[in-house]
């Protein structure tokens, strides 16, 4: 098994930036990574098995809900440790950072602010410990990008409510505890519900022959006549905007992530261009191969540095919806470019898994796509710079 020899780039002294606190969360969580992640993922990724035993560990680092309040089981850091804490984890893998993401922004974050007093205290604890996993069911299979088009509804039953649907694309699905759903109700406006795993007619079959995101779990969430007890419903907001407010948290933090799994191909190609030896000298003396590692730290050093504004910016409550989707877009783009020449500058070891380039290539494909795809978000930002939608 080779030893984890990361060495994250820093190349205009960005840690200068950062808070004490900043640089001690983030640190932990590199180091549990290379402890914990690196040795056991490219197992786990051909096995296409999701590595359970690190749940405690991705809790005790504070991945779970780490801008959670204290008082509901968070670590109540602020947005620039989400962020760094997201890089760590994708500079493993993608797919443990998108169990990490679900759970904080995507289930912990509405129940925060959108859910009763009595529902955070019954449901986040739980969930920053991971005691608790939890999944988001906004997808469905018929309506991606357009998901004010879902057909997943509930009914009032009286002493409950009656849930029917299904859900597509769910990480976590297969083993989540519950799941915060969005659907609905009789007069077509969308709400959110807390499904719990056991609910009779609630089942989450696993999708299964995926190339992308092998060591994350995947399934649908399908719902037959579920009794919902009505206090299981968020009242704290309703329509569109609800479900979207939490994907703004989810992007933010894909945003962070991707610059982790460049920063994994960038380091892995520098230190392969110094070491691999090709018509009497290192191929990293080339004039080729140089181009390609200049533009890598180039294009990772402006991630950084969008990134970290835009950190700036949530910290404030200044953040937007397009400027996190232009994050969002850029900084994916930005990695799955980079995993690419990375992967060419290893020639045929890096199709290999012996080096993490060629996994973390075939992750991003989903990231590229998952919350929002690359056009989506250019959209939105064409719409936010224009003032005129083209999505219809």
């Amino acid at each position: 098994m080779k030893p984890d020899l990361f060495q994250a780039p820093d190349y205009y002294q960005i840690d200068e930036l950062l808070s004490d606190e900043h640089k001690m969360v983030r640190d932990a969580a590199r180091s549990w990574v290379k402890r914990e992640v690196s040795p056991i993922i490219e197992d786990f990724a051909q096995r296409a098995e999701f590595p359970t035993q690190i749940i405690k560990g991705l809790a005790e680092i504070g991945a779970f809900g780490p801008y959670i309040p204290e008082e509901y089981g968070g670590a109540g850091l602020d947005q620039i440790s989400y962020g760094l804490i997201m890089q760590e984890i994708e500079r493993g893998d993608s797919g443990v950072r998108s169990t990490s993401s679900v759970q904080s922004s995507l289930v912990m974050y509405p129940i925060w602010k959108y859910g009763s007093e009595e529902q955070r205290k019954k449901y986040l604890p739980k969930l920053a410990s991971g005691e608790f996993i939890g999944c988001f069911g906004l997808t469905e299979p018929d309506h991606g990008s357009n998901p004010s088009g879902m057909t997943t509804n509930f009914k009032d039953n009286g002493d409950h409510y009656l849930l029917n649907g299904a859900k597509l694309w769910i990480s976590n699905a297969p083993f989540a505890d519950i799941a915060v759903v969005w659907a609905k109700n009789e007069e077509g406006r969308i709400h959110g519900l807390v499904v719990e795993r056991g609910m009779d007619g609630f089942t989450t079959p696993e999708t299964h022959n995926k190339w992308s995101l092998r060591a994350s779990a995947t399934g649908e969430l399908i719902f037959d006549n579920v009794k919902i007890p009505k206090e299981n419903i968020l009242p704290g907001k309703s329509g569109l905007g609800a479900p979207l407010g939490c994907l703004d948290s989810a992007r933010y933090g894909i945003a962070w992530g991707a610059i982790g799994a460049a920063m994994d191909c960038y380091d892995t190609a520098l230190r392969y261009a110094k070491e691999r030896v090709q018509f009497d000298k290192p191929i990293g003396a080339t004039q080729l191969q140089q181009k390609k590692l200049a533009e890598m730290i180039t294009e990772i050093t402006k991630a950084q540095l969008l990134a970290w504004r835009l950190g700036v910016l949530r910290n404030e409550g200044k953040a937007t919806s397009a400027q996190i989707s232009m994050a969002k877009r850029n900084n994916v783009e930005m990695a799955i470019k980079i995993a690419r020449e990375a992967r060419q500058i290893l020639g045929g070891m890096g199709i290999t898994g012996e080096y993490s380039i060629m996994r973390h290539m075939m992750n991003l494909e989903s990231v590229i796509t998952y919350e929002g795809t690359h056009d989506i978000h250019l959209l939105i930002t064409g719409l936010d710079i224009t003032g005129m939608s083209a999505f219809k």
